[in-house]
Formats: C-alpha cells, sequence, structure tokens
C-alpha cells in the first residue's frame, strides 16, 4: 500500500513491482519434457520420416550436405552449413531457414505446408526436444498387422491393469497414531504417504483461508461477504459440509468447471486458417455445446454418459435431438480446406484421435500414425483401426431449425447450423505407410487399442465379470458407440483414473499424476498410486459423479491444510510431493476476471448464451462465455495464458510477462472496473475507514491490518475520485486478489 504522497501510476508501479515477486508457475519437469517429446513424434517425427530420410538418414545413399536427422546428437550437431537446430532459437536455426526456402530449399520438390513449418517453428522455440530418432524399431519398415508387442507383459504396467480398491495399512510405515486428522478416506492415504516420507500434515487453514479457496475451486468466484459472515458465525460440525453442498449446487459451479473439460476438448469457434472472408470453416453456433457442457455438469450427468454422449448421443439417443448436440466434442474440431483429399482427412482424423485419446485415455496414440508407438503398446494398425471410426463419420451442419435452407440435408450457412457429427460410408482404412496417404499398407478392421481390450478365454468369450450388455460390434456402422462403449466400460483401467487425476487437479493444485494425459511409460507415474487407484473404483461406484468427487477431495483434511512453508518439510520434500501443505496458487485468468466483475458489482449472472469479448467494459457476463479463435485468440486470453485451442490440452501453463503487468495497469478493462469498485467502496461506509474496511472485506474476505488501514487512509485522505479510483486499482491488482492460499 502507498504512501500518501505517492502519484498514483506511482503507487500502480510498486503494486506491480510486488506482484511480480509472486514468480511465474512452473510446469513440472515430468509433464514439461513428456508434452514436448509427444509434441515430437506427432508433429515433427512423421514430418522428417517422410519427407527428408531419403537424403538426410544412415540409409541414404549419400548423406546430403553432411546432415543426418535419424539421429538425435547428428542433428544438434548439424551438416556442411552448421548445426541444424538452436534450441531455444528459431530466428537461428538452419533447418527452419531452409524450410522457409530462405536461401537453402528443403525438401527440394517441394516446400512443407505453411501449418507444418510453424510445427517447426513451435518445436524449435520450446526447446527442441528429441528422444533417440533411430530409436529400436525401424521408422523404414512398412507396418503390418502382426504386432511384436508382448501384450501379458504391457498389460502388466500400471495404467493398463484394473484399478482397484486398496486400504492406507497397504502403506508400508503407515502411521496410525495421527489417524484423528483424517477426514475422509482419501486423508488416510495421505497421512500414510506422509508418515513413510518421516513428514507431518500442516496445522488446518483458517476458516476464512479456506472458504475462499474452496468457493474459488468449485465455483470459480470469490465468497460474498454475507458468505463469509455466515460461515464464520457457523460453529457446527456440519459447517463445511454446508458450504460445499451449497456451493456444488449452484449454477455458477458448473460455469467453472465447463472450462475445465473445453480445454480437453479444445474448444473453438473457427479454425486457425481462414481465406478472406470465407467463413464455410467457423462454427457461429459452437456456444450451444458450450451450453450442453454446463447444463450437463449443472446436472452431475454421469461422467461416462457425459462421454458417451459426446461419442455417439445421435446414435444412442436418435429420437432426442436436444443431446445431439454434445457432438460437438468431435464436430467443433479442427478443418482444412481441400477436405476431399487424403492427406487432408488424415490430418483431421489424427486430431480426433488425439482429442479423444489424450483427453478421455491419458495416452498418446497420435503418435502411432507414422510408426508403431516408440514408448507404449500402441501399434500402428490400433491408430488405423480407430481412425478408421472416424473416416466412417462425416462433420455434419445440422439446420437449427425447420426455415433453414440445406443442400442434401445441411444447412449451407454456418451461422444457421449446429456443427455435429453423423454416420458417414462405414469403412476401414488401410495403414498409410509412414504416414503417407498415397503409401497404403493393409486394411485393418475398426476397432478399438488392443492393450486395453477385455481379456477373452480359448472360446472367444469375455472373461471379465460384468453385469453391462455386451458392446456394438466396431463394425456397426462407424462403430462409434463401440468405441463410446470401450472408453467409458467400468472395465476400462484409465478412464476412471485419467478424470480423476484431472479433478484432483484443478482442486489440490498439482495431479497425482504428473502428466495428466500420458499415462504412458514418458508420462509421470502416480505419487500416490494406491489413492488414485482407490478414489477411481469409488468414484465408478459412486455413479461416476464428479460432484461427490469433488465432495471428497475438498472436504478432506490434507485440502483443508494451510499453505504455510514449514522449513525442516521443505528440506525433505521441496516439491510437496508427499502433500504436507496445499500449495499456494495462482488463479487462473477466468478466475480472475470474474473475481474483478463480481468485485465493482458488474458480474451478469446470466448462464448460457452466445460468445463474448472479455476485453469489452460493457459486458459483465463471465469469462467461460469468451470467444474461442483458433485464428486470432483474444489478446486478454492469449496473455494471461489460455491455451493453443487448436490442440487438446493437458493444463494450463503460468507465466509472468512484462505484457501482464502492462495490461493491468494501462487496460481500459481493468481501469474501468477499478473505477466502478471505487464507487462501490465510496458507498461502503460513513467514514474512510468504514470505506477501507468493507475493500477489504469485499475483495479478500478479510478485514485489513492496522498498517494496510493507516496507509490507506492516508492515501485516500484528500477525497478525490483519483485517489478513490487509485486506491480500487491496487487492490485489484494485488498479489492477494488473483492468488489462493
Amino acid at each position: 500500500m502507498p504512501t500518501p504522497s505517492v502519484h498514483r501510476a506511482s503507487v500502480l508501479t510498486s503494486a506491480l513491482l510486488a506482484l511480480a515477486c509472486c514468480g511465474s508457475g512452473i510446469v513440472p519437469a515430468a509433464e514439461r519434457d513428456a508434452e514436448s517429446i509427444d509434441f515430437f513424434e506427432r508433429k515433427i517425427r512423421p514430418v522428417l520420416v517422410s519427407r527428408c530420410y531419403e537424403c538426410h538418414s544412415s540409409d541414404a545413399d549419400l548423406i546430403q550436405g553432411g546432415l543426418r536427422v535419424d539421429d538425435a546428437q547428428a542433428m544438434l550437431r548439424g551438416g556442411d552449413s552448421g548445426a541444424a537446430v538452436s534450441p531455444g532459437r528459431p530466428a537461428a536455426s538452419l533447418l527452419l531457414t531452409a524450410l522457409r526456402y530462405d536461401g537453402m530449399e528443403m525438401p527440394p520438390d517441394e516446400p512443407l505446408p505453411e501449418r507444418v513449418i510453424r510445427d517447426f517453428e513451435t518445436w524449435i522455440r520450446s526447446g527442441a526436444a528429441m528422444p533417440d530418432l533411430d530409436g529400436s524399431s525401424d521408422p523404414h519398415r512398412e507396418p503390418t498387422t502382426e504386432s511384436e508387442i508382448d501384450w501379458d507383459q504391457a498389460k502388466q504396467f500400471w495404467a493398463f491393469s484394473p484399478p482397484t480398491l486398496h486400504q492406507p495399512d497397504e502403506i508400508e510405515g503407515h502411521d496410525t497414531d495421527r489417524s484423528s486428522w483424517a477426514a475422509t478416506k482419501t486423508d488416510r492415504f495421505v497421512l500414510a504417504r506422509l508418515s513413510q516420507n518421516g513428514l507431518a500434515p500442516n496445522p488446518a487453514a483458517s476458516k476464512a483461508t479456506w472458504l475462499r479457496r474452496v468457493t474459488f475451486d468449485l465455483t470459480g468466484l470469490p465468497p460474498t461477504i454475507d458468505d463469509v459472515d455466515a460461515f464464520n458465525a457457523d460453529h457446527t460440525p456440519d459447517a463445511k459440509l454446508r458450504v460445499v453442498d451449497r456451493l456444488l449446487a449452484s449454477p455458477q459451479h458448473a460455469e467453472r468447471w465447463a472450462r475445465i473439460w473445453l480445454d480437453v476438448a479444445r474448444f473453438a469457434e473457427d479454425q486457425a486458417h481462414i481465406v478472406g472472408n470465407n467463413d464455410s470453416l467457423t462454427y457461429p453456433n459452437a456456444y450451444l455445446y458450450r451450453d450442453w457442457v454446463i447444463h450437463a455438469l449443472a446436472d452431475d450427468m454421469r461422467y461416462d454418459e457425459f462421454v458417451s454422449d459426446q461419442m455417439a448421443a445421435d446414435l444412442r439417443h436418435p429420437d432426442d435431438p436436444d443431446r445431439h448436440v454434445a457432438l460437438g466434442f468431435i464436430g467443433l474440431g479442427p478443418k482444412y480446406y481441400r477436405r476431399g483429399d487424403p492427406e487432408v482427412m488424415a490430418d483431421e482424423w489424427e486430431d480426433r484421435i488425439d482429442t479423444v485419446s489424450r483427453g478421455l485415455l491419458g495416452l498418446t496414440v497420435a503418435c502411432a500414425r507414422c510408426h508403431d508407438h516408440k514408448f507404449d503398446p500402441v501399434p500402428t494398425t490400433d491408430y488405423y483401426a480407430i481412425a478408421g471410426v472416424f473416416a466412417s463419420t462425416e462433420m455434419f451442419n445440422r439446420p437449427l431449425d425447420d426455415s433453414v435452407k440445406t443442400k442434401a440435408g445441411q444447412a449451407e450457412k454456418p451461422q444457421d447450423a449446429m456443427h455435429i457429427v453423423r454416420e458417414g460410408n462405414p469403412r476401414d482404412l488401410k495403414v498409410m505407410i509412414r504416414g503417407d496417404a498415397k503409401r497404403l499398407g493393409e486394411s485393418v478392421p475398426r476397432g478399438f487399442l488392443t492393450v486395453l481390450e477385455r481379456p477373452v478365454d480359448s472360446t472367444g468369450r469375455e472373461t471379465v465379470d460384468n453385469d453391462d450388455p455386451p458392446s456394438d460390434d466396431f463394425q456397426n456402422g462407424s462403430g462409434r458407440v463401440a468405441l463410446a462403449d470401450a472408453i467409458a466400460d467400468p472395465s476400462n483401467p484409465l478412464t476412471a483414473r485419467v478424470i480423476v487425476n484431472r479433478v484432483w487437479h484443478q482442486l489440490m493444485g498439482t495431479p497425482i499424476v504428473a502428466t495428466p494425459s500420458n499415462f504412458g511409460s514418458l508420462g509421470a507415474p502416480p505419487s500416490h498410486p494406491l489413492l488414485l487407484d482407490d478414489l477411481a473404483v469409488r468414484f465408478m461406484n459412486a455413479g461416476w459423479s464428479l460432484k461427490w468427487l469433488q465432495r471428497e477431495i475438498v472436504l478432506s483434511s490434507a485440502y483443508g491444510q494451510s499453505s504455510d512453508i514449514d522449513s525442516a518439510q521443505s528440506e525433505v520434500d521441496p516439491d510437496n510431493r508427499w502433500r504436507w501443505r496445499m500449495p499456494r496458487r495462482r488463479l487462473s485468468l477466468e478466475g480472475y476476471r470474474d473475481a474483478i466483475l463480481a468485485a465493482s458489482g458488474r458480474l451478469d449472472t446470466t448462464m448460457g448464451g452466445r460468445s463474448i469479448d472479455p476485453q469489452d467494459t460493457a459486458t459483465g457476463r463471465r469469462t467461460v462465455y469468451s470467444h474461442v479463435s483458433r485464428l486470432d485468440l483474444n489478446p486478454m486470453l492469449a496473455r494471461f495464458d489460455f491455451p493453443d485451442p487448436n490442440a487438446h490440452s493437458p493444463g494450463r501453463h503460468e507465466t509472468t510477462t512484462p505484457l501482464q503487468k502492462l495490461f493491468l495497469l494501462n487496460s481500459p478493462f481493468l481501469i474501468h472496473h477499478a473505477e466502478k469498485l471505487a464507487e462501490r467502496i465510496r458507498h461502503g461506509g460513513q467514514t474512510d475507514r468504514e470505506r477501507i474496511e468493507f475493500a477489504y472485506r469485499l475483495l479478500y474476505g478479510r478485514p485489513p491490518g492496522d498498517q494496510e488501514l493507516g496507509l490507506a487512509e492516508n492515501f485516500v485522505a484528500d477525497g478525490s475520485d483519483e485517489r478513490w479510483n487509485g486506491l480500487a486499482q491496487t487492490l485489484l491488482i494485488s498479489n492477494e486478489m488473483f492468488m489462493l492460499d
């Protein structure tokens, strides 16, 4: 807080300096490395294999320019012209110069598509991570339907073994002396791991801290003054339970959690490539899918049903067209021009496979498009078995109503359409050798991942004891129903684990599996494997209820710990891997912007509807309703770490940049709402002291300290609008405003 003699700009500058001291968010190394290698495997290696190996690999008759791109060290070392790749420096990388035909020309026959060149630029900028490129399998070998994978051994990997219920006493070193700390079964697993590592849980957070934390976590909004007063006055044993049940039942809960799913689904309303005014590939009514997600979460739709509807609602419920909006999960994916070309369609199918496999199963199946997966038991034939399902499905611009002009049953204008999918011509695909759509191998029947198929006995009957009816065959139509059944089947070892890990990540700050979209061998092992399995099974037993799962976590003592750092325990576990405290977390852009709207009194709680510009000072709609563009992402979203909507996002990365600080100082949005907040503060009491106390309770859920109160009183002593506006903006951009303890 500034001294009274400091000019408003200096006040805000000081506040921003304090803000910057919080540091940038750190992405776990395991998650960062796995994502980087996954990007290389999906986007870079296939291009090297198909377009570069002929002249620049160990199999070339003459290695052109002395450059090999099939060996990681050789690629970094470069050829006759010097280093091919400078990690982190695209402008200094000769490889990128050659791909752009700037002095050198690679490949020499024709340049790569611009989007592929951008992939190389992204890869180099992020560090040019690459595993051993020649690896243990030969990328030149033509794939066959005969896999060399030892399936019995593959299924022993933790992620492919069915989760089961566990007891905390299975953990060696389990300490029962402190079991009174545990409020839930979840706590007993956490306590056992703490005891095993010589650690103890932190004291409980204060009531004010817990209430602010849980209210933001469950609704994406801060608690009101009335909420704080009611909770502080409630001294009954069930006080927290009543708060949680109220928050879970609120409409704001579904709006907050919908955004998590929309990241997974790479929700967007247009394409990364639009020529001129051609809007044929845009999705003006994509908001209908977003609204469906919000209402599904508000109703606590079973997660297995939630997933199934997004894969095959039209086939599951042909007489209930309102549910077909769920098909936007597939239908709102990237589309490209020249959609009749095999290469173009192959790229679209890869997007569908990547979104479904990483988003729902935590597996990087798209890495098997050009060759057998180098790290996980996913042969190329499995990739094309699933690709066949999407190849048998077509994008469908379903008319919004009967008055729309149509062509062959589809709305002619995207503005008049709901963008979903429908059945196409069922067909099996042939393997595209090295991912080349013009070089075809053997045909692969539509199907699922071999490693996740139910085991069968000698008669071919499934050996899993399950009361569910058998899934439809993949040869029935496109196979979408069978694919949905296979993913949502309770015997699938991944689906429940993956969503439990995502929910835990949102509520506890860090996931149990540090690579939320990669449960394969390159991903991180779970920090609490028995807890993850136990939660997954109990989640399914609770009717796949996301609200049950959230309630279980936020009512735990582990969630209720303070974020204080104990130096002794920090030395033992500096990364808080064993959960001896709650991490201090930064609000997402959505949470921060919505909190500003709530503080200024301009929050519009209307649910659903068309998208907004989040920078528009005239709208008070929540940030979840922001327009999301693949071509030109809104500057406010892009500046504050909103994920790239061109692909599935496993989680938000956090940065701290000068542009963020300048936005907080100078943006019309912040200045406008600071002025509105100042007006509200001035009506919040009869004296300056009362008004300042009101401001702190409104924004932070607590009264100001004596020093804070004194500094603020001195600053606004002249009573000018400029001073009150400056105080309001300073409070809005403080650390406490967008951090959760």
